[in-house]
């Protein structure tokens, strides 16, 4: 995004309010608008960060960075990363099955810090959001314990009839 058309703009429009009081606040403002320059720069970069900031609270877990490249500002648009799809046929215990009818609530849940920054550690690790991460904590919390199926190549000792 070119910023300078917006910065040339601000210049002439403070040019164009100056003639209204005549030459010299016309040659003053002229003079001025070189000062302009890195201040008008500055500040509309510093709007345009807080935008993205706002837009990248709305797109949690995407985000929007604004970057200067030279003089001229750059949007770096991250997409949440899609979570992998996984068939009903190879469903694991650890992952919720979802309701039938598809519904979700909002939950307000308050944890120690640390125990955020552990569960926000272990969904990275997973390539998933920290919501799908505690979902499917809480769906296999509910989930029946089943017992483990003996493993192969096991010894077992005794008499046998």
């Amino acid at each position: 995004m070119q910023i300078a058309n917006y910065v040339e703009e601000l210049q002439r429009q403070l040019v164009v309010a100056a003639a209204a009081g005549g030459a010299e606040a016309q040659e003053v403002a002229e003079r001025l608008t070189a000062a302009l320059d890195a201040a008008a720069r500055l500040a509309f970069f510093e709007a345009l960060s807080d935008a993205a900031g706002e837009i990248t609270r709305e797109l949690a877990p995407g985000s929007v960075d604004v970057r200067l490249r030279g003089r001229e500002v750059e949007f770096v648009v991250s997409k949440p990363a899609a979570e992998p799809v996984v068939s009903s046929a190879s469903s694991t215990p650890n992952e919720p099955v979802e309701d039938e009818d598809g519904t979700t609530s909002r939950t307000t849940l308050r944890l120690p810090d640390s125990l955020k920054t552990r569960a926000e550690a272990a969904a990275a690790t997973q390539g998933i959001s920290l919501n799908t991460w505690f979902v499917r904590a809480v769906g296999a919390a509910l989930e029946p314990r089943r017992p483990m199926p003996p493993s192969h190549g096991s010894s077992y000792t005794g008499w046998v009839r």
